[in-house]
């Protein structure tokens, strides 16, 4: 939850490196909470809270993702490729989970060699 919590507060830090842990932790803590509010909206026969919780987090989802591809070398526009159906999917989940360069890049230094959110 730490990891979540993060992302949350670098809000629209899109500048920088997130590492593979931050970026799937985020990942899996935000799939779980939208998979228990569709369940709640369901019985509640409303799609208000998973399109309201889809658009708090957009902002930080994008940032995450940036700043995920920045670690790898590859610039943030390369999130324009999940737009391509199927392929533009796959690319970007084998380039989230490609290990981060170990040097600093042009992004800035490795996030290994920053102590960790905890």
């Amino acid at each position: 939850m730490d990891w979540y919590l993060a992302v949350l507060k670098n809000y629209a830090g899109f500048g920088g490196r997130a590492r593979r842990k931050e970026y799937w932790m985020f990942a899996l803590v935000n799939i779980a909470i939208y998979v228990v509010l569709a369940i709640v909206g369901n019985l509640l026969d409303t799609a208000l809270l998973t399109g309201l919780y889809g658009l708090a987090v957009l902002v930080p989802s994008l940032a995450v993702g940036v700043r995920r591809l920045h670690d790898t070398g590859r610039s943030g526009w390369w999130l324009l490729i999940g737009l391509i159906p199927l392929i533009g999917g796959i690319v970007l989940i084998v380039f989230a989970a490609t290990e981060g360069q170990p040097e600093v890049n042009a992004y800035g230094p490795s996030p290994k060699a920053i102590p960790a959110a905890a």
